[in-house]
């Protein structure tokens, strides 16, 4: 497991965030959160995804009140994400959520955080200060890079001046963009002049591919310079497709040890068997597997590959995978050949190979 270093520890609902925890994967329910059902149902989801953490919206008073039935029955801590009305953070405290999340571009008024702040101290619950792109306060009409990322800190930094003069220090951070480099660059600054643990994504990424592709870069690279402790990937799409992604986003850096890592060949004129039905039927077939051995760090790779060519070298280096060719396959157990079968038989024979084990 990799570890982020040199931040403060904020536990959200008994998920460490900061110091040397694990990096963890949060999503956002979709769901109207008055839909009680709904919401734990979507929440459920999530967490049979390997979802660590869950925030859910809290838009009005009907909502808010729907929090301490959603709380008592979600597996996973629950965030609530508060603009405008700092009433709801009352209530949504008073509730038993994990954290609240404080937006400082619609509630930034002294008296109306002091009395969040306050109650949280109280109640031992941490505050996420999530600074949003669109709705951060501006005091330049600059478009550079920097000038918004250095006005996206500032917002940051008014709201946490608020609180460290309570002293609450119970505090995240997070500096989001729909613009990949000011979100990088925003990060940078924020981690080289404080120690308060930071959530890191692109905010309204939109819908995959590209919005998976843009959160993947903005998130990686600030990833990879050693920042960032808790991560979201915001897309227009199933919250568990978000989940997916940071979680293989962090299997991909060597940053979460776990689940299965799928090897498998693009596929080009040489393969004559239908390889994508394949990967993909095994996928979902597993995907139970998948976030077990997420859960307890232990990891398998699987190989599917559609010709000679890479697929026997590769099969071979795999726990279990299948060399195909000439409407057949031969299956593969760490290297050692277990079976050649027909095209129609690698699926089931291949499932039933690694289920058995």
């Amino acid at each position: 497991m990799f570890y982020r270093a040199n931040t403060r520890i904020v536990v959200v609902g008994g998920v460490k965030i900061g110091g040397n925890s694990p990096i963890s994967v949060q999503s956002m329910t979709k769901t109207d959160t008055s839909d009680i059902a709904a919401t734990i149902n979507q929440i459920l989801e999530l967490y049979n995804a390997g979802c660590d953490i869950v925030r859910v919206a809290v838009p009005d008073d009907k909502a808010a009140e729907s929090l301490k039935d959603i709380v008592k029955k979600s597996p996973l801590p629950v965030v609530a994400d508060i603009h405008f009305n700092y009433r709801l953070a009352l209530t949504a405290l008073e509730s038993g959520v994990a954290k609240i999340r404080l937006n400082p571009g619609n509630l930034s008024d002294a008296n109306a955080v002091k009395e969040v702040a306050t109650l949280a101290k109280k109640l031992g619950v941490p505050i996420r200060i999530g600074v949003n792109g669109g709705s951060a306060k501006r005091e330049t009409k600059t478009g550079d890079t920097e000038s918004r990322a250095e006005e996206l800190l500032k917002n940051a930094e008014y709201h946490m001046r608020l609180l460290t003069d309570l002293d609450f220090t119970d505090i995240v951070v997070s500096l989001k963009a729909s613009d990949v480099a000011t979100t990088i660059s925003a990060n940078k600054l924020f981690a080289e002049k404080y120690d308060f643990p930071l959530h890191i994504g692109l905010t309204e990424a939109g819908t995959p591919p590209a919005g998976l592709i843009k959160s993947t870069i903005a998130i990686s690279d600030i990833l990879r310079l050693n920042i960032g402790n808790t991560i979201r990937v915001s897309l227009t799409a199933n919250p568990v497709e978000e989940v997916v992604a940071g979680i293989e986003m962090l299997k991909s850096l060597k940053l979460r040890r776990g689940g299965i890592n799928y090897i498998s060949c693009p596929t080009c004129g040489r393969c004559d068997v239908d390889l994508l039905k394949i990967a993909n039927f095994l996928k979902e077939e597993l995907s139970n597997i998948d976030v077990k051995l997420q859960k307890e760090h232990k990891e398998i790779t699987i190989a599917v590959m559609g010709c000679e060519v890479n697929g026997p070298g590769e099969a071979k280096d795999a726990d279990y995978g299948v060399a195909c060719g000439n409407g057949s396959g031969i299956i593969f157990e760490r290297g050692n050949k277990i079976k050649r079968v027909k095209e129609e038989n690698i699926s089931s024979e291949l499932l039933a190979i690694i289920k058995e084990k």
